[in-house]
């Protein structure tokens, strides 16, 4: 009986071997190769469909108008003699610094707005520029003047002397939509002059944000997007899906120097108006009188007059025979908003006013004895 087991095992193991056995430096045999077929035209013509989206459609209608902007300012810088003998200064007195002067370069963005030249950019690219040229994407560079510049609002206006018609942007007429797709295309740290402007997407993140006063310039209403915009985009377009200029790249907030996410426009309405100004007389009349004399309204004015909160300008005083004494004001009245768009202080009033001219009239909604009021008032001229 173990014979009989012995041998089925044996006979078993034997027929098990009879596969040939593989070693490992046997090579492997080549793989095998996988016929693929070429997509159909009809199939490389959808695909192209779908490529060319109106992200892509707006970049190509707009890029040729996008412009590099290369100021040279001349900038002042005030010495002092370290080396200034004090025994001297004690009897005579101390020497006035020397002024001395250099020049500095820098780069930012632009866009054409006509066929005859016209180009919009910052204030804080060229409006102290002694001379500007301009880079368009088809590597032609010409000379530029200085129109006009307003600070205030950071926007400045050049012209050049094209020898054919430009290709041109138009600004848009509706407001921006939160969370629409928009475009942002300048020349980033001026990497890329006399080229096509680098291309961003991202949406409007949102819409009317106030930013803190910065040398003198305005930042309110400011549109908030996500496209990235950073050093040397100042100046250039942000469209939307159509190709319309929605505003102005203009700030970031940044803890690096470098896009985080968070850039702001000036918005097209803005613009608009001021570059008209800027075109017809190189400057923004800014001269309007009121008459009236305020205070931000804190704690203890609130609780003076029964305010539920500390928001608004506080009238003090008012001139005799103002704007603001025809308009039928009065001390103690509380201004909390200035064409439908409330007021929080004093900073918030200039910066309403700002966006009206002498001789413009302005709804004004005040608090008399706790009752809301709407007055209007023609702004005045500043005289003397």
């Amino acid at each position: 009986m173990n014979r009989l087991v012995l041998g089925l095992v044996f006979a078993g193991v034997l027929l098990g071997c009879r596969q040939p056995a593989r070693s490992q430096e046997t090579e492997a045999p080549p793989p095998q190769r996988v016929e693929t077929t070429a997509p159909s035209r009809e199939v490389q013509d959808d695909i192209l469909r779908t490529r060319r989206t109106a992200i892509t459609r707006a970049v190509e209608v707009v890029t040729p108008a996008v412009v590099s902007v290369n100021v040279t300012a001349v900038q002042q810088l005030r010495y002092r003699d370290p080396f200034a003998d004090p025994f001297y200064e004690f009897f005579f007195g101390r020497r006035p610094p020397r002024v001395l002067q250099r020049q500095v370069q820098s780069l930012g963005s632009g866009f054409v707005i006509s066929p005859d030249g016209y180009i919009v950019t910052n204030d804080h690219v060229a409006g102290q520029a002694s001379q500007i040229t301009v880079a368009f994407p088809d590597g032609t560079t010409l000379e530029a003047r200085l129109v006009g510049s307003d600070p205030a609002t950071d926007i400045a206006l050049l012209k050049v002397d094209p020898p054919a018609p430009l290709p041109y942007l138009t600004f848009a007429e509706d407001r921006p939509l939160v969370g629409e797709w928009v475009i942002a295309l300048g020349n980033p740290f001026g990497l890329f002059e006399a080229a096509e402007p680098t291309v961003t997407v991202g949406v409007v993140s949102a819409v009317g944000r106030n930013l803190q006063p910065q040398d003198g310039r305005l930042y309110r209403d400011m549109i908030q997007t996500d496209a990235a915009i950073n050093r040397g985009n100042s100046g250039g377009p942000l469209v939307n899906a159509l190709g319309e200029v929605i505003g102005v790249n203009t700030a970031i907030y940044s803890q690096t120097g470098g896009s985080v996410g968070i850039g702001f426009a000036v918005p097209a309405e803005r613009v608009r108006r001021v570059v008209q100004e800027l075109k017809e007389k190189g400057y923004v009349d800014r001269s309007y009188y009121t008459g009236l004399v305020g205070l931000d309204v804190n704690e203890r004015i609130a609780r003076g007059l029964g305010l539920p909160e500390a928001r608004g300008v506080f009238v003090r005083d008012i001139d005799p025979g103002s704007p603001a004494e025809r308009a039928g004001f009065l001390p103690y009245d509380v201004i909390v908003a200035v064409a439908g768009e409330p007021v929080h202080n004093r900073n918030d009033f200039v910066a309403r006013i700002y966006d009206f001219r002498p001789g413009d009239v302005v709804h004004v909604r005040v608090i008399r004895e706790g009752n809301p009021l709407e007055l209007e008032m023609q702004i005045g001229r500043q005289t003397g």
